[in-house]
């Protein structure tokens, strides 16, 4: 699944995609949430949270409080618990009008079978590529690229059978995102997933940190923790084809970067720029050009 086009006779760029860890702080500096509502038209912003993957009651007023505080115009959320709600005209309507849109953590797997295929999705890939900013933390973020991390373990190398995939929304299909990384280690889970297909990147992002990917497809860090890429691009020799299951893989050739606060990736050139080097980020020959990385 490709992202949805942007419209030809538009001159608008695709909006944010913004996956967060977990765990983000909602009450102090809210970094995060803050640059997230400025990306959605700061005091003219109109967000719709979708709380769908927590059982929680309290989600989606939480969010919207939080919201509401950092100065957004107009927050709504939508009750959706069933997939017969998302096809409701009132929903749609709201998504039509919001120039942000929040997707709550909890069960990534409840949030793709409720959403999944239905107008809400659709809706939301849409408006993406017509500008507005989507944001995700936790489950909320796992659903947003074309392959989501359903489930797997932690605490354990990489090994056959080690990750569980679906689909996901398909907002980008550059790469493959696992939340409350450090926190959980979920490194060999990331590895294991990142090898099925070592043309996606993939991103291990830990809690009060989020990923700011950009329609140049360059991200910056935003938070207290780090973003882990790891690129397979370059994998020179992989086990996975023929691995039994709980055998360890063997990978070879691939590539980590460990990111903090400040620092840029370009997902089209495979590239990590620490916060300091401004010049060689403004030197980057996408730095206007495609919206996302296409598939290969």
């Amino acid at each position: 699944m490709c992202p949805a086009p942007v419209t030809a006779k538009s001159n608008a760029k695709r909006g944010f995609i913004i996956p967060i860890g977990g765990g983000e702080d909602r009450v102090k500096e809210r970094r995060i949430h803050r640059r997230f509502v400025e990306l959605s038209g700061d005091s003219a912003a109109d967000i719709v949270v979708i709380p769908t993957a927590s059982e929680l009651e309290s989600t989606g007023p939480d969010y919207n409080r939080i919201f509401r505080d950092l100065g957004a115009a107009r927050v709504d959320f939508l009750p959706i618990t069933r997939r017969a709600d998302c096809d409701h005209p009132k929903y749609l309507e709201m998504l039509d009008r919001a120039s942000g849109v929040f997707l709550t953590g909890g069960n990534q797997l409840r949030l793709s079978t409720i959403l999944g295929g239905t107008g809400i999705a659709q809706k939301i890939r849409r408006r993406n590529a017509a500008g507005v900013a989507v944001a995700g933390t936790s489950a909320g973020a796992s659903i947003m690229s074309e392959h989501m991390i359903a489930g797997g373990d932690s605490n354990s190398a990489p090994v056959e059978g080690a990750v569980s995939l679906a689909p996901g929304l398909g907002l980008t299909n550059a790469v493959i995102i696992d939340q409350h990384f450090t926190q959980r280690n979920r490194l060999g889970r990331l590895l294991a997933a990142s090898s099925y297909n070592p043309f996606l990147i993939g991103l291990g992002i830990d809690e009060d940190t989020a990923a700011f990917i950009g329609p140049d497809g360059v991200f910056e860090v935003v938070g207290s923790g780090t973003v882990t890429v790891v690129d397979a691009s370059g994998l020179a020799h992989s086990s996975m084809w023929d691995a039994k299951p709980g055998q360890a893989l063997t990978l070879l050739g691939l590539k980590v970067d460990v990111m903090g606060e400040g620092c840029r990736y370009d997902l089209i050139g495979r590239q990590a720029y620490p916060p300091d080097d401004q010049a060689a980020f403004c030197a980057l020959p996408n730095a206007s050009g495609p919206d996302q990385p296409k598939p290969q």
